[in-house]
């Protein structure tokens, strides 16, 4: 059940949110972390100083650093970060020295940092529709608690014409011009009230789009909100292979777990507790000890233990 951290500062959550996951542990460099801001905007700049998108920040970025984006764990990424830069983490970086990583790694960043500040945060898998009129990428943002669940958007330097509150995102329907999570994306899909077509990595690749691509996000999303962050491009348990067909028993096994989602964001305790025991009891939600990852980049996905070393 929530824990008592969470109880005083009125947090409704099965989970403590304001604890350190493996993934968001900053180990070693927690006192590199502690004197950053917690505001949203403020924490922002740092996230997007120390870390680059590794496709789309406009620059050439080097080869020699394109596995950083495996790094999987804040304090390895703290750990390249500062093998180049070792300095406190406001200080500016050269765009092409950053650590490469995408939108999971700015929200990783912020959330261990509030996280580190004993503030209740996670990361929220989904889909913004701000980027692109039309089309829905797949993305990853902050919540935090400050009397309520507040998300906001730590890749956004400035506010797009869809979206002028990035670090207070409003929900909204699953195909309008804001961030959905995927379990509202499944949801809408399942009621024929979306094309699926539409939601998926960018619009000009094909296949990393449709009802399985919306399949995979919500088993994501689970795994996100359970404190198992692991990487946009990580398989394991029911994730299928980007262009495989989701057939009537895979539908049905999955409706259950958005309509459990979705209730808990309501604030029902019961549906997220059995949203947890069914994430730790179901092979095909839970990622075990190992994942297979994939590369962005091309290439075999490998199979890679889910512990440090």
């Amino acid at each position: 059940m929530s824990s008592k951290s969470e109880q005083l500062s009125g947090v409704t959550a099965v989970v403590d949110h304001a604890a350190q996951t493996a993934y968001s542990n900053p180990g070693a460099y927690n006192a590199l972390v502690l004197p950053l801001p917690v505001e949203p905007a403020a924490l922002s700049t740092v996230a997007r100083n120390v870390i680059v998108h590794y496709r789309a920040s406009g620059h050439e970025l080097p080869e020699t650093t394109r596995d950083e984006i495996q790094c999987r764990w804040i304090e390895r990424m703290l750990g390249a970060d500062q093998s180049r830069h070792p300095w406190p983490l406001q200080r500016p970086r050269d765009v092409t020295s950053r650590v490469q990583g995408c939108c999971r790694d700015h929200t990783l960043f912020c959330v261990a940092v509030l996280r580190a500040h004993g503030l209740p945060a996670r990361s929220r898998v989904g889909f913004a529709g701000y980027f692109v009129d039309g089309w829905h990428h797949d993305h990853v943002v902050v919540e935090t608690w400050d009397g309520r669940w507040r998300r906001f958007d730590s890749e956004i330097d400035a506010p797009p014409p869809n979206l002028p509150t990035p670090m207070d995102i409003a929900s909204g329907p699953a195909d309008g011009p804001g961030f959905v999570t995927a379990a509202q994306a499944w949801t809408a899909y399942r009621q024929g009230a979306i094309d699926p077509n539409r939601y998926g990595v960018d619009p000009d690749v094909p296949v990393l789009r449709g009802p399985r691509f919306l399949f995979n996000e919500v088993i994501l999303e689970v795994a996100h909100r359970f404190g198992d962050e692991l990487l946009l491009w990580d398989g394991w348990g029911r994730i299928g292979p980007p262009d495989s067909p989701v057939d009537d028993e895979d539908a049905r096994w999955l409706d259950d777990i958005p309509r459990l989602l979705l209730a808990a964001d309501t604030g029902d305790l019961d549906a997220e507790g059995r949203l947890l025991a069914t994430y730790r009891t179901d092979d095909g939600l839970h990622p075990g000890s190992s994942v297979l990852q994939a590369s962005p980049f091309g290439g075999k996905p490998v199979p890679v233990a889910l512990r440090r070393t």
